[in-house]
């Protein structure tokens, strides 16, 4: 009788390590999709050009605007604003002039 209990108790865990195996084991498939990439056809990544440029323009507008304590806190608004306008049309500019490609991209995905 001991015999018989201690091999079902055998025959249990052995039934319960086995399912807990199989549970734990992930399935994984590949997903691909293509993803869309911009190249910059220009070396001024960051935009620096246009944000000078902008910035020199904005401070020369600013300095004739003021006076007095007022000239140069027009001409310090005038360089940072004109410097955002600049970086920006540098942008829509490089974005006009841009190239597509298309890239496959993959991964492991657990379900």
């Amino acid at each position: 009788m001991k015999t018989r209990a201690i091999t079902s108790l055998a025959f249990a865990m052995s039934l319960c390590a086995g399912t807990a195996w199989a549970q734990s084991a992930p399935q994984t498939r590949t997903v691909c999709e293509d993803v869309p990439v911009k190249q910059i056809n220009s070396s001024d990544t960051h935009r620096v050009a246009g944000t000078a440029i902008g910035a020199v323009a904005g401070g020369v507008v600013g300095n004739q605007i003021g006076g007095g304590k007022g000239k140069t806190l027009a001409t310090v608004g005038g360089a940072v604003a004109g410097g955002v306008v600049g970086n920006q049309v540098q942008k829509a500019h490089q974005d006009n002039n841009a190239t597509y490609t298309t890239e496959r991209r993959c991964h492991q995905e657990q379900y």
